[in-house]
């Protein structure tokens, strides 16, 4: 899921992270892995948000988050591909 700048400010607002620029050498790589996403560093690795399951007359849009990597090292300066894993987010807003 990509993100626009409001989805992303709400997004950070309930996970602690960074996201990855648009205009970041890795990006490219990451896309063709992944498909075109919003990319997130966090304590645990590399993720990115996916919409979930909406309830029934829900005015907000939830989302996951799906962590594809973690750190292979105590610096995270490498990351090791597993698979994906996921929490929840209660909203990140419509697009």
């Amino acid at each position: 899921m990509k993100l626009n700048s409001a989805q992303l400010e709400r997004t950070l607002g309930q996970f602690e992270a960074q996201a990855i620029p648009d205009d970041h050498p890795v990006i490219p790589q990451l896309n063709d892995l992944f498909g075109e996403h919003t990319f997130f560093l966090d304590r645990n690795g590399l993720n990115i948000v996916e919409p979930a399951e909406a309830a029934a007359g829900a005015a907000a849009q939830s989302a996951k988050v799906v962590n594809l990597a973690n750190w292979s090292d105590d610096d995270s300066t490498g990351l090791e591909l597993h698979e994906p894993e996921t929490n929840c987010l209660p909203d990140v807003g419509s697009n």
